[in-house]
């Protein structure tokens, strides 16, 4: 087994974004700016825009966080979209999900300007990513090809399995998988709750990607030997063992998994990191004007 460390990665590869954030600011007078929108105050949300604002800071970057109580109205909260839309010194916006629910989040994503949409959620992005046209690709999917680009895990021709299929990870991961690219010419399986013979299916992968949101969901003996496993899963779980009072774990048991594959990402210390990059490497590209100009 080898690991696929985010880490590693994301480290490398955030140097790279950092010097290109410099030419940015030097040639426009201004740095890449994102703007992040945080509505309510869930322990795992304030904890990703964390990060989000922290890995602005390190590439270089301006963020800048809005923040709303529950209560705020979708009609208010819209509107802020709009005035953000219209601000030509936003290269990114993003809002953080999940959202009350009296906040429709489909007519958020919508609203925000697809030109400005880094988290690649908008319908015209993942239409024209659909097309293999240029887009902002989703973060967390962007970020699983950037790690399997990096390590030269050959990916044409082999059967991919994805577990799960969300709008953000499952069914944009397929797609990118399946199309004429590198990664990806895969022949691609997506599951889901109600798949049967799941296990049958998942062993005959090549590639699992694994993005269900359930501890440990990707067992032994659900694997082939050889192997290549993607955990996307972040499940937090209260423990006493950690300083935070948290301990997060992914939707594959790791221990037992990892003598049988030949590449697998740990958790944490993969996907999530490689997440990030995702979003800074749009937030650089909507900068650059390099998508749509």
């Amino acid at each position: 087994m080898q690991l696929l460390d985010g880490k590693y990665v994301s480290e490398k590869l955030k140097q790279e974004i950092t010097a290109e954030a410099a030419a940015v600011l030097a040639t426009r007078g201004r740095q890449p700016h994102l703007v992040a929108i945080l509505v309510g105050n869930d322990g795992g949300s304030e904890t990703y825009v964390a990060s989000k604002m922290k890995n602005c800071q390190k590439v270089g970057f301006k963020s800048t966080l809005i923040r709303y109580d529950n209560s705020v109205s979708e009609e208010e909260l819209l509107n802020k979209i709009e005035e953000i839309n219209q601000d030509t010194e936003v290269d990114g916006l993003i809002v953080q999900l999940p959202l009350p629910k009296h906040i429709d989040p489909e007519k958020v994503t919508e609203k925000i300007d697809y030109r400005k949409d880094v988290d690649g959620f908008h319908p015209i992005n993942l239409g024209r990513m659909m097309r293999n046209l240029p887009c902002f690709i989703p973060a967390t999917p962007y970020g699983i090809l950037l790690m399997l680009k990096e390590y030269k895990i050959e990916t044409s021709g082999l059967h991919c399995v994805v577990i799960g299929r969300s709008n953000i990870v499952g069914s944009p991961m397929s797609i990118l998988m399946a199309r004429d690219a590198k990664p990806g010419n895969c022949t691609v399986t997506l599951t889901h709750s109600k798949t049967r013979n799941l296990n049958e299916i998942v062993r005959s992968a090549d590639i699992i990607i694994a993005a269900i949101g359930k501890k440990n969901f990707i067992t032994v003996d659900m694997v082939k030997e050889g192997a290549v496993v993607i955990d996307v899963g972040i499940n937090r779980e209260v423990s006493t063992e950690t300083k935070s009072g948290y301990k997060l774990y992914g939707d594959v048991d790791f221990k037992n998994v990892a003598q049988k594959c030949s590449w697998i990402t740990p958790v944490p210390g993969g996907v999530g990191l490689m997440t990030i990059v995702g979003l800074l490497k749009n937030t650089l590209a909507s900068a650059k004007k390099e998508i749509y100009s």
